[in-house]
């Protein structure tokens, strides 16, 4: 696991943009891992609707993100950026969830400054946020708590003020986040990016959604600003469409023929290859032989 905290942590000295493909269990996990994105996000978003099939408004709890984040590491081989919403708490609780996702196998975490229980800003029309006396407390308990210096902090602010956004994030560089994360509605153009990278001497992690004026930025002018780039709801979204529209035929048709739907299905032998069972098998079969 330190080689994967210290492959991110050289990525971010180096100038060089790491790559997350969003997850939101094991599975979606799986397919990121064997793409050629540089890592997995576990997206918040997606791991309140895959876990509990509800919105984004922190109803699950810490055990039940830093499990799952866990169950991921015990499946991936690439790095793990995960959504660690407000800390669940007061900065006790902040240091204690540094140490769980730390202990699960995560190599970077972000924490906002929202009011726990948090929104999705995605979502949500108002996103209160804490005082920035408490938001810096967070981000001093978040850096002072994790036992692997490499291990990545990143201060995500939700106000939507720019100047009072740049202003945030610049305190929690100087109180120890080594990548700060605004949110899409906060700024609305590559140059205030940039300010707030030149603002807080920190580079950024963007989180790339359809519908977003980032959406439409190339891959140059995000590398020029962001140390991390997320698209963390596109496994989400691709499959709830993947689903509903197959669903809707079938429940049409009513028939015993499951092929021929609007998505693509995989054979049973690509799923297989996918999910590992030929390396199962040979496993239990080289310890039952012996």
């Amino acid at each position: 696991m330190n080689s994967q905290r210290k492959q991110i942590r050289q990525s971010i000295a180096s100038g060089k943009t790491f790559w997350f493909g969003g997850a939101q269990d094991a599975l979606s996990a799986l397919l990121v891992d064997q793409s050629d994105f540089d890592g997995v996000f576990t997206t918040g978003f997606g791991i309140s609707a895959s876990l509990l099939g509800q919105p984004d408004m922190e109803v699950y709890t810490l055990t039940e993100n830093a499990a799952l984040v866990n169950r991921i590491a015990n499946v991936v081989k690439k790095p793990i950026f995960a959504d660690a919403d407000t800390g669940y708490g007061n900065v006790i609780n902040v240091a204690r969830t540094v140490r769980e996702f730390e202990k699960a196998g995560a190599a970077a975490i972000s924490l906002e400054d929202q009011i726990s229980p948090k929104r999705c800003p995605a979502a949500a029309a108002v996103t209160p946020v804490v005082s920035l006396k408490d938001g810096i407390a967070r981000i001093k308990a978040a850096v002072d708590a994790r036992h692997d210096d490499d291990f990545v902090i990143v201060a995500r602010t939700d106000v939507t003020d720019p100047s009072e956004a740049i202003d945030r994030a610049a305190h929690y560089a100087e109180a120890g986040a080594d990548v700060v994360q605004p949110i899409s509605r906060t700024f609305s153009s590559l140059e205030e990016l940039k300010q707030l990278r030149e603002a807080t001497g920190r580079r950024l992690s963007l989180q790339l959604m359809a519908g977003t004026w980032m959406a439409a930025l190339s891959r140059e002018q995000i590398e020029s600003v962001a140390a991390f780039a997320s698209y963390p709801l596109i496994t989400l979204m691709s499959t709830v469409d993947a689903l509903q529209k197959n669903l809707a035929a079938l429940a049409a048709r009513r028939t015993g023929d499951a092929g021929d739907l609007p998505v693509g299905q995989v054979t049973m032998k690509e799923f297989k290859s996918v999910i590992g069972w030929a390396e199962m098998e040979e496993r239990q079969a080289h310890y039952e032989s012996n």
